[in-house]
């Protein structure tokens, strides 16, 4: 129970960081003089090098048991660099979004493997414990936009700095490696061909991929988009605050909802509630309804979230679990980030917000139609086997 708590500590500052500065660096970004496009390059390079480097902090927490240290520093140094942010220079911004991005992209696989284990040993849920980073994001968001509102927005690292202190401070009284941690029982190379070789896997990925590439549209460019509606900073931050709020219920209840639909319904359902989010936002673009369709973010992004990381964890074999993680992570936030970066702010820049809209919603439509695979795929339970042999559809 201590340890649920610590967590879900953790999970809150963590939202109130993120919250308060990543839904706001793009504008820090063009204030210091870079347009969307530029954005889109830097954002998408800093992601394609922490997909390369990823790896390696699985094996350096698994090899010296440093699963805390890991975690520690994917929280700190991110923090201490955002200081840089001030720069007009766009190598700097380069390299420091790069550095921040090598340590924070750890960070999902390795609290996740706290917040799952703790979760079974207590019998409470892993979405209770995720939906305070959703409670943190929602708070800091609207926390965010009446900052920049009242302030410059080039001082935005310091909350950021500071609420990630905090973080800090709590992971430090973690236990030093997660209990129940199956990070890279076999070597990482060998678990991605056992993994890739299952179709049904690869749909899944793949689905995971056209969806979620949309959601850079939004966390990345939601408040430029916004502006060049008519929408103001602060009502912003009342967009992003309701959109992050509403992942609240939807992760705390997730579990029931899997339990009714199944994991590949409730992902598939997930999926259809994008389409239906960017279309609304395709028949109308105007900023109070890019305002009032964020309640429908906590069905889409908090109900597929869980239900993929649920999913991921029963398709594959307790030997392959951190693998499997670890695999859906770099698709579902590394190479849909990428895409989403580029593609969402080439269209933004050349098309504006209805053109990034309709690309979103026809991209989360093919998703969902690898996802009806999935789903109709659903009655071949067993989990992956690991032996030498490889693995069958």
């Amino acid at each position: 129970m201590e340890k649920l708590i610590k967590l879900r500590g953790f999970y809150l500052f963590l939202g109130l960081a993120g919250g308060s500065f990543g839904s706001y660096l793009t504008l820090l970004l063009k204030a210091n003089g870079l347009d969307v496009s530029q954005v889109g390059l830097l954002m998408a390079v800093g992601m394609s090098i922490a997909i390369c480097i990823q790896p390696v902090w699985g094996m350096i927490s698994d090899r010296y048991n440093q699963a805390r240290l890991v975690l520690i520093l994917s929280v700190a140094v991110p923090a201490v660099l955002a200081v840089f942010y001030r720069s007009d220079y766009f190598i700097v911004l380069l390299l420091v979004y790069t550095v921040s991005t090598i340590f924070s992209s750890t960070q999902a696989p390795i609290a996740d493997s706290y917040a799952i284990a703790a979760a079974n040993r207590a019998g409470s849920s892993y979405g209770s414990i995720r939906m305070m980073m959703s409670i943190g994001a929602a708070v800091g968001a609207y926390a965010g936009g009446q900052y920049i509102a009242n302030f410059s927005v080039s001082t935005i690292w310091i909350p950021f700095l500071l609420l990630n202190a905090v973080a800090v401070i709590i992971a430090l009284t973690l236990p030093k490696q997660a209990e129940e941690n199956h990070m890279m029982s076999q070597s990482f190379s060998q678990g991605i061909r056992k993994l890739l070789g299952n179709r049904i896997f690869l749909a899944f990925l793949g689905g995971c991929f056209l969806v979620n590439q949309t959601m850079a549209a939004f966390g990345t460019y939601f408040v430029v988009a916004f502006q060049s509606v008519g929408g103001s900073s602060g009502n912003a931050g009342i967009a992003l605050f309701i959109a992050s709020v509403t992942n609240v219920p939807s992760m705390l209840y997730a579990s029931k909802v899997i339990r009714r639909f199944g994991r590949e319904r409730t992902l598939l359902l997930g999926a259809l509630i994008y389409v239906l989010r960017w279309g609304i936002q395709v028949a109308f673009p105007y900023p109070s309804v890019m305002i009032g369709v964020q309640v429908l973010h906590g069905l889409s992004f908090g109900l597929f979230y869980i239900a993929a990381v649920e999913y991921v964890s029963q398709i594959t074999s307790p030997e392959m679990q951190a693998t499997g993680q670890s695999v859906f992570n770099i698709v579902f936030s590394g190479l849909a980030g990428i895409l989403g970066n580029l593609l969402n702010g080439m269209l933004l820049e050349q098309g504006g917000v209805g053109l990034m809209n309709l690309a979103c919603m026809l991209s989360s439509a093919v998703g969902a139609v690898l996802l009806i695979y999935v789903a109709r795929s659903a009655r071949s339970k067993a989990p992956l086997p690991v032996s030498s042999g490889g693995i069958g559809a």
